[in-house]
């Protein structure tokens, strides 16, 4: 059974900065492609950012280019979020996704498996 495991969210003022993490469980990690993407209320899931398999490639959302860094350590089966710069605006539940042998693609419709979600609130 496939998991995906978000943590490192929480509250933090405008400005600050966040270290998301995404543990994967049951899938060929090493040759997944992962993505982060983010929903908040009442707004549609939007990506944020995604990285190949190989790592080879990454790429981001306008709204979050050059604040957001997104890696992956296929040892540990891990995916990263790292957030600077937070604003009011990145307010949202923050999900990883995979998918397989995917090239951590924008398209949401592309990943076949999805964490449950991590909350990140930016206070002004």
């Amino acid at each position: 059974q496939v998991q995906l495991v978000e943590s490192g969210g929480g509250l933090v003022q405008a400005g600050g900065s966040l270290r998301l993490s995404c543990a994967a469980s049951g899938l060929a990690f090493s040759t997944s492609g992962m993505g982060w993407f983010r929903q908040a209320p009442g707004k549609e899931r939007e990506f944020v950012a995604g990285i190949s398999w190989r790592a080879s490639s990454t790429n981001y959302a306008d709204s979050v280019k050059g604040r957001f860094t997104i890696s992956r350590d296929n040892a540990k089966n891990t995916v990263y979020l790292q957030m600077y710069g937070l604003n009011p605006d990145d307010t949202a539940v923050y999900y990883c996704a995979a998918d397989p042998l995917g090239p951590g693609s924008s398209r949401s419709l592309q990943y076949d498996y999805w964490g449950q979600g991590t909350q990140v609130t930016v206070s002004s």
